[in-house]
């Protein structure tokens, strides 16, 4: 074990932690007043659900031997690890703790298509069935050794297919069972706090950092081309963004260039250490109108409430940057990982990330649908009328995020 890399991998650990309350702001922010509380509190809770998951069977499942579609129990509860037992160069006790605040953000990115509807008990439940049917699975097969990363030959660096593609998927399937939020077609829904969006991004980016450099497992050259190349996919789909602003509205908007950043993480993310540094800026200028386009095909074609957009740029940013991988992946970067891309003349990296997000897209979907089923057997889905009306901040939790405010919603 190495002391520098065990330091380097806990900071940043706490780096992705510090996303999923990023993603509590963020969500806040791009809600109604009446639904701060609740979009909060739907990252929220997720910091206590999944962490005690996560340690009795996550990490088991996702990461203890097993076959191609999931994992072991042999490590239930950590049972078996010890302090001398090591992943790589860091201590396993580590890995799993950085494992784990994947296993948080993930279903926290899902909550942003329901916001506004969904019932509080129907989203508890659903979260952690939907952490056992489908995130561990996805986990060991892309991460495991299961069959998309092991067999297939697929890459994710740090969670396209596992993170971004499993969670934006989720959360369009739920906002087509969900239905319509109440007068979605007939009035606008404006944001209400434009600075929470602002600090939420700034938390998510910083986080993101950990997020992707930390990928590499250790404090090397691979994770500070992984630290750049975000940075650089991030900052290309801001100014890409706001140009899509001034092409449409006439006006830059702080908003969008807000949803550019995350545009941008997200379509870097699998393929943050096996593409160029060029590569990762054409990725930056790319993803965000494929993300943009996308929403708007999503909300006004489609007639789907994906309530924050969580599928709009998780999704489809995701899905994006996985194909990315292949067009741009350059296997001298990370011990040889893959076979040169589709730019160098090779199909068969290409064709690997086409089925990897295929197989992840029937898992994502029909897991959601299981999960969903399940959850109906114990509580309705949605709120009722009356509570959407009045707002789940009152009528899920009791609280209110301005208690004072006294002006029009």
């Amino acid at each position: 074990m190495n002391a520098g890399d065990t330091g380097f991998m806990v900071i940043c650990t706490a780096l992705v932690f510090i996303m999923t309350p990023g993603l509590a702001l963020f969500y806040a922010g791009l809600g109604r007043r009446k639904n701060a509380v609740s979009n909060m509190m739907n990252s929220i809770f997720i910091l206590g659900l999944c962490i005690v998951l996560y340690v009795l069977v996550g990490y088991s499942l996702s990461f203890s031997g097993g076959g191609s579609f999931i994992g072991s129990l042999q490590n239930f509860a950590l049972n078996g690890i010890t302090l001398d037992d090591n992943s790589g160069s860091i201590p396993t006790f580590v890995f799993v703790a950085f494992q784990m605040m994947f296993a948080l953000i993930t279903p926290a990115i899902i909550t942003g298509s329901i916001a506004g509807r969904m019932r509080f008990k129907a989203l508890f439940i659903f979260i952690g069935l939907w952490s056992i049917i489908v995130y561990y699975p996805l986990a060991h097969m892309v991460w495991g050794g299961g069959f998309i990363g092991g067999t297939l030959g697929a890459l994710d660096f740090a969670g396209g297919d596992v993170v971004h593609i499993s969670s934006g998927t989720t959360g369009l399937v739920l906002a087509i069972l969900l239905g319509k939020r109440i007068g979605y077609d007939q009035m606008s829904y404006r944001i209400h706090n434009i600075p929470f969006i602002v600090l939420g991004m700034a938390l998510l980016w910083f986080g993101w950092f950990g997020f992707n450099a930390g990928s590499a497992l250790a404090a090397n050259g691979l994770a500070g081309h992984a630290f750049l190349t975000t940075a650089i996919s991030a900052g290309a789909a801001l100014l890409m963004w706001m140009i899509i602003d001034v092409i449409k509205q006439g006006k830059p908007t702080l908003i969008g260039a807000c949803t550019g950043v995350i545009a941008g993480l997200v379509g870097i993310t699998p393929a943050a250490g096996f593409v160029s540094m060029q590569a990762a800026l054409i990725i930056g200028l790319t993803v965000p109108i494929a993300c943009y386009f996308g929403i708007s095909l999503i909300k006004k074609v489609f007639k789907i409430d994906d309530s924050l957009d969580a599928f709009g740029c998780h999704g489809i940013g995701g899905i994006w940057g996985g194909l990315m991988t292949g067009v741009f992946v350059d296997p001298t970067l990370n011990l040889n990982q893959g076979v040169p891309g589709l730019i160098a003349g090779d199909f068969t990296q290409f064709k690997a990330q086409v089925l990897g997000i295929l197989i992840t897209l029937v898992v994502v979907v029909v897991g959601t649908l299981v999960c969903a089923g399940i959850t109906r057997l114990f509580t309705t889905l949605r709120v009722e009328r009356k509570d959407e009306l009045v707002g789940l901040d009152i009528t899920q939790h009791g609280e209110n995020a301005y208690p004072a405010f006294l002006g029009l919603d």
